[in-house]
């Protein structure tokens, strides 16, 4: 019998508690022994929850407690999530987590610590929600050099621009749809800018490229500047507006960055709607593979933080080889020099995006004096150069797989 706390009784916290307690004997038999949930720390109280007599509001009593030997962390933040994460490898006891922004910022010293400790730090819930994506990559991949991931990596966004590309909607109409539904949080930087998504981008190039690859080395830009007029021009172009996290491997190092792309409506990626994520990974022996599925939600995650909790148990004196190297700016290049076609929509004629840019491929659908097309294959250094000399870009997007 192994016993398991839980920091955090939101969202996830919750489904975990559910997952645990719905299917104890499958997990049972899955980790090869059975798991009792002991703890729950929260500081609010939840009168009439099934799990009343569980809760605690002092984390000593787990952190201190030789009987917890496994401990979820489902608080969020990197504050108070890296106290009480480091507290509970210290004291011996492996942690799983679904934290993308601690494990983003901090998880090469959490790995560090589990290892010295002879314990497990899992996340494969930080990424992908319920989508197996951690293992895979540093498993069942482990013979391939990784030579590029993409992909769609945040459901809310992807919602947003569903709605907007199938229902000629603007940006702030589907962001209010997204939010009357849950989609979106009341207060939606986090996944509108980017930086979720970003967190994430930065979780999976550690991963493939073995060092720490922090949120300040990723150049991200979110999803706010996109029009309808952009979803109509891309529809002419045969594409859709998807907004990519996108690591590619350049002489070793990692070039990371989120934007939104045009994606070809042939492409895998063009058709993964609403909340959808869908994650492509490069080998170079085994090519590409695809992870599609939900990406967030109370459930889908929790199933991925109850599969680490399985995991963790069946390497109760074990350690997994799961870790990176410290990071560094030699361990980042610069994404911009990477070279791919760009869609540019500006208020100037034809004739004079031609006469810049040369041989363009324009849409066919034009309103209001705006028209868009798509450049020849250049890097953005050379693309803004291009601008600069008088074809305003009222927006500027990559094209994905024109490279």
């Amino acid at each position: 019998m192994i016993n398991v706390a839980i920091l955090g009784y939101g969202v996830v916290g919750s489904g975990v508690a559910e997952v645990l307690d719905k299917n104890s004997e499958r997990i049972a038999r899955n980790a090869g022994r059975e798991i009792i949930l002991k703890r729950i720390l929260d500081v609010r109280d939840f009168p009439g929850s099934p799990y009343e007599s569980l809760f605690i509001k002092d984390f000593d009593l787990i952190a201190n407690d030789p009987e917890i030997q496994v401990v979820v962390e489902t608080i969020g933040g990197t504050d108070v999530a890296f106290e009480f994460t480091s507290r509970c490898l210290e004291a011996g006891k492996s942690v799983v987590t679904s934290n993308k922004e601690l494990v983003a910022a901090r998880g090469h010293e959490l790995l560090r610590l589990a290892g010295l400790k002879g314990v497990n730090y899992l996340f494969e819930a930080s990424v992908g929600g319920g989508i197996p994506i951690i293992r895979p990559v540093a498993q069942c991949m482990a013979a391939n050099k990784i030579n590029e991931i993409y992909g769609i990596i945040n459901g809310t966004t992807n919602y947003i621009l569903t709605e907007m590309g199938t229902k000629g909607a603007e940006f702030s109409a589907a962001l209010s749809d997204a939010q009357k539904k849950g989609y979106a949080e009341a207060d939606p930087a986090t996944d509108i800018k980017g930086l979720d998504a970003c967190r994430k981008l930065c979780i999976l190039s550690s991963l493939a490229f073995g060092r720490h690859i922090y949120p300040e080395q990723v150049p991200t830009e979110g999803i706010e500047n996109v029009t309808a007029d952009d979803m109509r021009f891309a529809a002419s172009l045969g594409c859709k507006i998807k907004l990519l996290g996108r690591v590619r491997d350049v002489g070793g190092k990692a070039a990371a960055y989120v934007a939104p792309h045009l994606v070809g409506k042939d492409n895998l990626l063009a058709n993964v709607d609403g909340v959808m994520n869908g994650i492509v990974v490069r080998g170079n022996a085994v090519g590409d593979v695809m992870f599609y599925g939900a990406g967030a939600g109370k459930m889908p995650t929790a199933s991925a933080v109850a599969a680490d909790v399985v995991d963790a148990v069946k390497h109760i004196h074990l350690r997994k080889l799961l870790s990176w190297e410290e990071g560094g700016e030699d361990a980042a290049t610069d994404p911009s020099l990477l070279e791919s076609s760009w869609y540019i929509r500006t208020d100037v004629t034809g004739e004079k995006a031609t006469r810049e840019f040369g041989e363009v491929i324009f849409a066919d659908w034009a309103d209001g004096g705006q028209t868009a097309f798509k450049t020849a294959v250049m890097n953005e250094k050379k693309v803004r150069e291009l601008i600069g000399r008088g074809v305003p870009a009222l927006s500027l997007f990559r094209v994905l797989g024109d490279y």
